[in-house]
Formats: C-alpha cells, structure tokens, sequence
C-alpha cells in the first residue's frame, strides 16, 4: 500500500483556476498505471484563447458536457483517502477553487506534488528545469503534454521513477516534501544522558533527513549519545539521510560522510548508519531502558 496513489491533472478554460474544462485522472497501484477516469466539462465560464491553443479544448467541445458538481461525486470515489499526486500546486489549487465555487465539500486526500519530489531526488532539478516535460523526458517518460490524463500519468510515473532512485515510498516522500529543499544543518550539539544505554557515543548527522534534524539530535541524546556537529576521532556513529545513503557516491558524498570514510579507512572504530537504523537503534535503547 505505501506506493498506491492517484495522479491528477486538470485543464483550464482561463487564468482562473476554478475554471476547469477537463480532469484526468491514474490510478497507482503496485508501481504501475492501474486504472484512468477522465472528463471534459463545462466550466461555467469563457474560454481564453491562449489556453484553447494549449490543449485544444474550447466552447465547442464541452458544450454538452457536464458542469463540475455533475462529476464531483466520482471525483471524491477517486481520490478522498488517497495520496494525490500532481505536478506544481496549480491542480490542487485549481479542485480547491472548484469546489468552492459550486459550494462543495472539500476533498479529504493527501496531495503530493511531484515537482517538490523531483526537486529532492535529483540535485540536477534542484533549482531550475523541473517542469513537467522537462522532467519526463530526463526520466524517458513518453507522453502528450497539455491532456489531463496524458499529464496525471507522467507526474505519477515520475513518483515512481523517484521511489525507484531513491528506495523512498510514496508515503515516506509525502513527508520529505515537507521539509526544506535542503535541511539546515542547524546547531544540534548536546550532550548525551549518561544514564542512556548508549552513553559514550558521539553521533554526528548528515544528509537529508526525513525528520528534523533537531528532533533526531534529541533521540540520540535521550539514548545516552553525545550529539556533534562535525566529524572527529571522537565519532562514533554517523547517521546518513536514507535517501543519500542509497545514492550518492565518492564525491558527491557530504564532506562528514567522507571524513567517516577515512577514518574507518585508518581504523577508527566509526559505524555509518542509514536514518532507518538510527531510528531502530534508539527504539532499541529505549525499550531497554
């Protein structure tokens, strides 16, 4: 279940979100494309021509076809309860406005939007060039631009290009989009409770973290370990976000996680450890409290 989900993508007659002409809609489940819905509707409003040459929809086509509360119900069928996935916030924002206009109730679902994953999974995208179709062509994703189904399928099959890179779930990526692009390294040193039963360790983390980095700095510390900013001949174990150590390699290591490197090289008894592990360790030591 921790990669099922549904990708949404709708058009728009014009600049207001709450003008929607088409839904798509794709199904996820065991890491492939299990089911599509899709409708043109009458958005209540006019067509822009600009938006016309887009995606090819205008008075014409959906003259007979249903207005948005006419479909919102299967709508729901799809995606209450569910990961959404889409790509930028505008389609979310676009169903938001949708279902106020008409006065419905808003969707229950968890959104998650690809180009936010896209942007974590590779530094390359990091800044710049993660459009939709930028993207499905980086992850050699066929596909037509500018139809809502067409669109939904590629921002999940990217979902799914980004759980393969990264070894992160759907789920998981949900909460690693809810952090910073990039997590501060922030100032977490503290000292260990010498009662813990991992007292004498120093534990130094790195990388992307699912959890903030203070709050596993405290998980450490309540377990007996010394948390510290860099890493030295005093370092014990260091933590690498599970998304890194899965990954990256030589260079494009973090500096701390090629200081681990040479010094275990030299003979230091040092443990690199993935996020997973440190969080199963300091269940561990709890429980053996």
């Amino acid at each position: 279940m921790g990669n099922d989900f549904v990708a949404l993508d709708v058009e728009t007659a014009n600049a207001d979100l709450s003008s929607i002409c088409q839904v798509g809609l794709v199904a996820f489940s065991d890491g492939r494309a299990a089911g599509t819905w899709t409708s043109l509707l009458n958005p209540d409003d006019q067509f822009d021509g600009m938006n016309v040459a887009l995606h090819g929809i205008d008075e014409a086509a959906v003259r007979d076809a249903p207005r948005f509360p006419d479909v919102a119900a299967d709508v729901a069928r799809w995606l209450v309860d569910q990961i959404v996935v889409s790509h930028m916030p505008f389609d979310r924002l676009a169903m938001e406005r949708a279902h106020q206009k008409y006065g419905l109730v808003p969707l229950e679902c968890t959104w998650l939007d690809s180009a936010r994953v896209t942007r974590r999974a590779w530094p390359e995208f990091a800044a710049r060039g993660y459009a939709l179709e930028s993207i499905a062509e980086f992850c050699g994703i066929d596909y037509r631009p500018h139809d809502a189904v067409e669109d939904a399928r590629a921002a999940g099959e990217v979902v799914l290009r980004a759980v393969a890179h990264t070894g992160l779930s759907v789920e998981e990526w949900v909460g690693r989009t809810r952090l910073p692009l990039h997590p501060g390294s922030d100032h977490v040193a503290k000292a260990g409770d010498p009662n813990g039963p991992l007292a004498g360790e120093t534990i130094v983390f790195t990388g992307a973290l699912l959890m903030p980095r203070r709050e596993a700095a405290e998980l450490a510390a309540r377990a007996g370990c010394d948390v510290a900013e860099g890493v030295t001949k005093r370092t014990s174990l260091l933590v690498v976000g599970d998304q890194d150590v899965r990954v990256l390699a030589g260079h494009e290591k973090s500096s701390k996680h090629r200081k681990a490197e040479q010094l275990i090289a030299q003979g230091h008894p040092l443990r690199i450890l993935g996020e997973r592990d440190f969080l199963a360790l300091v269940t561990a030591a709890a429980a053996a409290r």
